[in-house]
């Protein structure tokens, strides 16, 4: 698929399809959730992965965007890098691409995934400047046939540029997850990636501490490979949630580079881990639907 130039949003001319798209798409989409770090390195695709597909697991229905354009990576965490990408003409004569789905031979509910590493080849750079990144993101989003979901997962690149701030503008967040490791140099800029969702007024926001310890495989010990209790020290300062901590797994890395992700792998801590987080993110979310459904009833 060709993905153009963007055309300047003129007043007076209307509204950009584009975005009305979106607008349209994320009212069947119950709950829109960001995973993002404040720098590279941390694992946050590995959360997102995880997170999605435990969600899947327990029965929902998931998406999964990969909105990293220039290092994608969730596609092959999720087994399905090689899958075709399809298209559906719609009625007014345009395209909506259909995304891969991943279910694991049946043990999940099928995860929708869209990524950018399904549209250029494997060794190809995506060089691009913002207004392309921006383009291409807002297709991934209103130019897939996404449908009904219960989460809607959004896997941000690090940092805080130009893609975040185009999922924000366009996609009304339920929440944002910010992933870091213990160590300090993490926790600086994670701190940023906090009060960046604060500024953009996501109603809830919570941090995971990824790669807290290792479980050595011979003592059973807990090894504070990068430190220890930053991830929740840096939530208690900014005064949002917890959601926990997941341990350095041996087997994490021959189930990404599987295409499976640890989630599924029985009862590993990390696979504990994970499903309890995101059994902690759903509670969550459900409180703080229900608190506004009664707020506002019809």
């Amino acid at each position: 698929m060709t993905i153009k130039a963007p055309t300047p949003n003129i007043g007076g001319l209307g509204a950009d399809p584009l975005t009305e798209r979106i607008k349209e798409k994320q009212k069947k989409w119950k709950y829109k959730v960001a995973v993002l770090s404040g720098k590279g390195g941390v694992g946050k695709s590995t959360v997102a992965v995880n997170l999605a597909t435990a969600l899947a697991k327990m029965g929902y229905h998931v998406g999964i965007l990969d909105a990293d354009i220039h290092g994608p990576n969730v596609a092959k965490m999720l087994g399905v890098e090689k899958a075709d990408v399809l298209a559906e003409r719609m009625e007014d004569g345009r395209f909506e691409m259909l995304p891969p789905m991943a279910d694991f031979m049946g043990q999940v509910t099928p995860i929708k995934v869209m990524s950018m590493g399904f549209l250029v080849g494997e060794d190809q750079p995506v060089i691009w400047r913002g207004p392309l990144v921006t383009k291409a993101i807002k297709q991934l989003l209103g130019d897939v046939k996404w449908g009904e979901l219960d989460f809607m997962i959004i896997d941000f690149p690090p940092g805080t540029g130009d893609e975040i701030l185009t999922v924000v503008q366009n996609v009304q967040l339920d929440a944002a997850v910010i992933v870091t490791t213990p160590q300090e140099v993490a926790l600086l800029d994670t701190g940023k990636a906090v009060n960046m969702m604060k500024k953009m007024e996501v109603p809830y926001i919570a941090v995971i501490e990824n790669m807290s310890y290792l479980i050595c495989p011979h003592c059973g010990n807990e090894i504070d490979v990068f430190g220890k209790g930053g991830g929740r020290k840096l939530a208690e300062k900014e005064g949002v949630d917890f959601l926990g901590e997941v341990p350095i797994d041996l087997k994490a890395r021959e189930a990404s580079d599987a295409g499976i992700p640890i989630v599924l792998y029985g009862d590993t801590p990390a696979a504990k881990a994970f499903m309890e987080l995101a059994e902690k993110l759903l509670r969550k979310l459900e409180e703080m639907k229900g608190k506004e459904e009664a707020s506002n009833p019809e």
